[in-house]
């Protein structure tokens, strides 16, 4: 009897089935790592503002698609904003000098920019801080940062990288512990008087109208907490999730742009051999509704007027506010809408929804090609808070991200390589769904055929 060879053959393609649907899985290509930060100890009242260098992260020439992170416990349980208070994170790329010893972790920033270690800004006109590829807040459970194809943050590259460097992230986590606070709100918002200092952590002094930001939540700095409250200390990690596929030539770069409603431009005079500078202050105060004003709905807005000096297709944008932020919008010239990016505020007690807190930031995904920012272009950032209440809000932000990808006629001939590539692939995967079902066919018919030969005979083994 034949029936060895015939389920040895049945076995075959089943076996090529199986790892047919397997390589249809893997399509995209789409990778996922996460990954803990170094462990941090909060107890309440305190802070810990520490830069730790050379983190865990994916390696080699890739491009990222997404990076979300949340705070967590040494069990890995999120921890609520009520609870510990994420001020921000931010991911910031640098190259480091083979073996050069890079330090562990560090509360302030300082040591940057020297030789054996070079910080890769993003593409934002800032002179001097707002350098990362990726940076949220309290909002960052709630907000997509998901880069769309065929699009992608590229990284990794061997010929960017100098001989003798290699390739490095430093994550900075800024986290204040509110459990027993006097006022949360204002431990948040950094005032000075509950953190009962008078100069910032380098020894300077704090302007007398300075009152309050990130000079006065420092590393190891504490917020006043209610007379005899008590907790324990514990350990806490950001958890990060990174999402990226490899290189190759058919995903589209982006440029990373960080704009600051608090940037203070100074437009280059070529006659005078002057450069444009752009002093971003990154934090700003608002003031309280004026007195004899309805307080019920009061508004305050910033506003900043600037230009790119590259332009390109908008293929991402989302704001960064604190509490009290009520939207912020960023307008080409004539008016022209570019993005719009609103606050969602929690509503319970759960990690994501907490009540009063910022839990995510609308973000915008143009249609390729739909909205672009012409070179030298003025943009308009608007940034709005509410005003409501007596004493405003101290050392808020009104920070825009946009992710701009070339529109020249060599990258919109690149543009239809992917296109064509997904056409073509859609159609090798509808062929090879037949194959399947036209095997799958097969294997039915086989062992319809053993069945009736075990039950009479004139059939003959396939």
């Amino acid at each position: 009897m034949a029936y060895g060879s015939d389920y040895l053959a049945v076995l075959l393609l089943l076996l090529s089935v199986q790892s047919s649907l397997a390589h249809l899985r893997s399509e995209n290509g789409v990778k996922t790592d996460v990954f803990l930060s170094p462990k941090f100890v909060l107890e309440p009242g305190s802070v810990s503002n520490k830069y730790y260098y050379n983190v865990d992260f994916p390696r080699g020439h890739i491009a990222i698609k997404s990076f979300n992170a949340e705070v967590v416990d040494e069990k890995g349980n999120p921890i609520p904003l009520h609870e510990t208070y994420l001020h921000h994170w931010i991911l910031v790329r640098y190259h480091h000098r083979k073996g050069v010893d890079s330090p562990k972790q560090h509360s302030s920033d300082l040591g940057f920019h020297v030789s054996d270690h070079i910080i890769i800004k993003n593409n934002g006109v800032c002179d001097s801080g707002l350098s990362q590829y990726f940076g949220l807040g309290s909002e960052t459970r709630r907000t997509p940062t998901y880069v769309p194809d065929p699009y992608g943050i590229e990284v990794g590259n061997p010929e960017d990288i100098p001989v003798g460097y290699e390739e490095g992230w430093i994550l900075n986590v800024h986290a204040i512990d509110t459990r027993g606070a006097e006022d949360k709100l204002g431990c948040t918002e950094c005032r000075c008087d509950l953190y009962n200092v008078t100069v910032d952590e380098y020894g300077h002094v704090l302007p007398k109208n300075y009152n309050g930001g990130l000079r006065c939540c420092y590393d190891e700095s504490r917020c006043r907490v209610k007379d005899g409250f008590r907790g324990l200390k514990r350990g806490l990690y950001l958890r990060y999730k990174v999402e990226y596929v490899d290189w190759d030539a058919s995903i589209v770069p982006v440029k990373i742009y960080i704009l600051d409603v608090t940037d203070i431009w100074t437009r280059a005079d070529e006659s005078r051999g002057l450069r444009a500078r752009h002093h971003c202050l990154i934090e700003y105060d608002v003031d309280s509704c004026p007195v004899g004003v309805a307080n019920e709905g009061c508004s305050h807005t910033k506003s900043l007027t600037v230009s790119l000096p590259i332009g390109g297709d908008v293929i991402y944008g989302v704001g960064h506010q604190h509490s009290g932020g009520i939207g912020t919008t960023l307008y080409g010239e004539g008016g022209r809408l570019i993005c719009s990016s609103n606050p969602t505020y929690g509503k319970g007690n759960e990690p994501g929804n907490e009540a009063g807190y910022i839990v995510g930031m609308s973000t915008c995904y143009p249609s390729p090609g739909s909205i672009k920012i012409s070179a030298g272009e003025m943009l308009t950032l608007v940034s709005n808070y509410s005003s409501s209440g007596s004493r405003g809000h101290a050392g808020v932000m009104g920070l825009f991200y946009i992710l701009l990808a070339d529109s020249s006629e060599k990258m919109s001939a690149v543009l239809q390589a992917p296109a064509e590539a997904h056409k073509s692939v859609t159609m090798s995967n509808f062929s090879r769904v037949i194959a399947l079902f036209g095997v799958a066919v097969v294997v039915v018919v086989v062992f319809v055929i053993r069945g009736r030969s075990g039950r009479g005979e004139g059939y003959e083994a396939i």
